[in-house]
């Protein structure tokens, strides 16, 4: 139970609601006990009666007396046990809440290599299904386990008080059982783990083929992934099935082991009464009656042992993830205020899942309220620029900086605030638009989501939606087209009215003349602001201070439009290219 022990903060957190659940647990339990012995009395009584020693008017009146108090006692057990679900069970509620939440804050602090390494559907099951497995052990096992060991703390010495023989006989099936569980629950733990990593392997695949589900419509490859998905269903039935095998062994053990217990109660408890060793019939209806108590706390113990397996494998694939810890951390506390100037010096990165140099020895500078723009052709290092200013990476090497200070010196929190970025592949959520747009700037009015709109040259499209602002986007934005998704994005951007602006290649998706006015509103809008512009298009960077051109990672040309366009290069050659396609 190792792993398991990373739930402990929580029950320290807890510690009262789980004090007072175990007491009202144990109180419980010690009114379900006062049954037997009553019975017994009352066959005692019954014998009496026979006997001739008492009347009949006081049998019924001791009875009666014996009655009350098994009801009463039935009662209060009820009572206790209401209340002990409404403490234990809350605090696993409570738990499922806190280990959610810290999963999640810890999967947002994670570098982006991580995302690229682990699939959507695997980091959804973690924190899914694998927590509610882990909440029954907080929970359900806590309060089951305290009531077996009540039971067997309570019952097992009045046994042995009451008759010390058969107390041994019955229960000497108890060893064999708890062998039985051992081994047993090993077997469980492993395929408790192969369960929960299908069920993540199950969850990433439904997933990938809900979000590519316009690819496998577009190339008609419905009844291969159909094919694909009763195979995984196949191994998926295959793995439970044999874990449920598994489970199955508990429950007829546990019956056939308390058989086995009754039988010996009534044979050895029968003789026992026949030649005068125990004075009353009444104590052998105690003693079925206790051994029945048993069944349930017996049969637990293998349901407990099975959710306790369940709860390790499942939070030991949680641990995966939370022992892993993010390169990128915020080492400063206080606050840094962004003016926007920008310095790369002597800067290479290589991605680690691929080994791939995308930037090589980059070096430039631009100024706060400078416009730059980035071409290149595709994997020439554009885009990995823009992730180092807003350190989504740190450098393998050499320094970016910002206001003159290396950015690992900044406050993370300052830095990003103080970014607005339009990313490539422009992802909006499923919510309205203007809730989209508001993303930008929480506190905005609907006047400046409006205006910001209109900048952006997505206002009448929006105009055109039937709910208008309150149209309801689907999954991903699937609801617009790529370019009406773009300009939603970078209204957004705008909103936020951040120090630095860094666009990539986010009008690619958009008309010429429209990129043309989407760009005159961007320079009005972005005046006193410093912004990077990744492109493949002169047009969107012909009006920069300054543009820069790389390839394989390193800088080849650097200077204006006009600088550029007067010498031969890949500048030149592609301004005249794009100029003769647009004409």
């Amino acid at each position: 139970m190792k792993e398991l022990k990373h739930l402990n903060k929580y029950f320290k957190k807890y510690w009262f609601k789980l004090l007072m659940g175990v007491l009202i647990t144990i109180i419980a339990r010690l009114f379900s006990l006062v049954l037997p012995h009553y019975v017994n009395n009352s066959i005692q009584i019954v014998e009496k009666y026979t006997g001739n020693t008492i009347t009949l008017s006081e049998a019924k009146q001791s009875l009666f007396h014996y009655i009350l108090i098994v009801v009463g006692a039935a009662l209060l057990s009820a009572l206790f046990t209401f209340l002990m679900r409404q403490t234990i069970i809350n605090v696993s509620r409570y738990i499922e809440y806190d280990l959610k939440n810290e999963v999640f804050d810890h999967y947002q602090i994670l570098n982006l290599d991580f995302y690229k390494k682990n699939r959507v559907g695997d980091l959804m099951n973690r924190i899914s299904e694998d927590i509610n497995q882990v909440r029954m052990y907080g929970g359900p096992a806590i309060m089951y386990g305290i009531q077996t060991f009540t039971l067997f703390a309570c019952l097992i010495p009045l046994m042995f008080i009451k008759a010390p023989t058969l107390a041994a006989y019955t229960l000497l099936p108890l060893p064999v059982l708890s062998v039985l569980i051992y081994q047993i629950s090993k077997i469980i733990h492993k395929r408790s783990t192969k369960v929960q990593e299908f069920l993540s392997t199950l969850s990433t695949f439904t997933q990938e083929s809900f979000s590519g589900v316009s690819v496998i419509k577009a190339y008609s490859i419905e009844p291969r992934i159909n094919q694909e998905l009763r195979d995984l269903a196949t191994e998926g039935k295959d793995t439970s099935m044999a874990l449920a095998k598994v489970n199955a062994w508990f429950f007829p053990l546990m019956v056939l082991l308390i058989g086995i217990s009754n039988t010996i109660v009534i044979y050895v408890g029968g003789m026992q009464y026949i030649n005068g060793q125990i004075e009353s019939f009444g104590i052998i209806a105690e003693f079925i009656l206790y051994v029945n108590m048993l069944t349930w706390p017996v049969a637990i113990v293998g349901w407990l042992t099975s959710i306790i397996q369940r709860a390790e494998a499942s939070q030991k694939r949680i641990n995966e993830f939370l022992t892993i810890q993010p390169t990128i951390k915020n080492e400063v506390v206080a606050s840094t205020p962004i003016k926007g100037d920008i310095e790369f010096r002597n800067v290479s990165f290589t991605y680690d899942d691929t080994n791939i140099t995308a930037l090589d020895n980059v070096s430039f500078t631009i100024k706060a309220g400078e416009t730059v723009a980035f071409l290149g052709k595709t994997g020439s290092g554009k885009s990995t620029i823009l992730d180092l200013v807003a350190r989504l990476y740190d450098t393998s090497s050499g320094e970016v900086l910002v206001d003159g200070i290396p950015v690992q010196k900044l406050n993370l929190n300052s830095l990003r605030s103080s970014i607005g970025a339009v990313p490539q592949d422009a992802f909006l959520f499923s919510d309205t638009i203007e809730n989209n747009i508001r993303f930008g700037d929480e506190n905005a009015s609907f006047d400046e989501i409006v205006a910001v709109a209109k900048k952006a040259v997505v206002h009448e499209n929006i105009e055109g939606f039937a709910k208008k602002y309150n149209t309801i986007l689907g999954e991903r934005g699937i609801t617009l087209s790529g370019g009406q998704k773009q300009r939603v994005s970078i209204a957004r951007a705008l909103l936020k009215d951040p120090q630095i602006y860094l666009f990539d290649d986010c009008l690619s998706a958009v008309d010429t003349e429209t990129e043309e006015e989407i760009l005159n509103n961007l320079k009005r809008a972005s005046q006193n602001k410093t912004t990077l512009i990744v492109s493949h298009r002169v047009s969107s960077a012909k009006n920069a201070d300054k543009i820069i051109v790389l390839e394989n990672g390193k800088i080849i040309q650097e200077g204006t439009h006009d600088q550029l366009n007067n010498v031969d290069g890949y500048y030149k050659e592609l301004y005249i290219n794009q100029l003769s396609g647009k004409e």
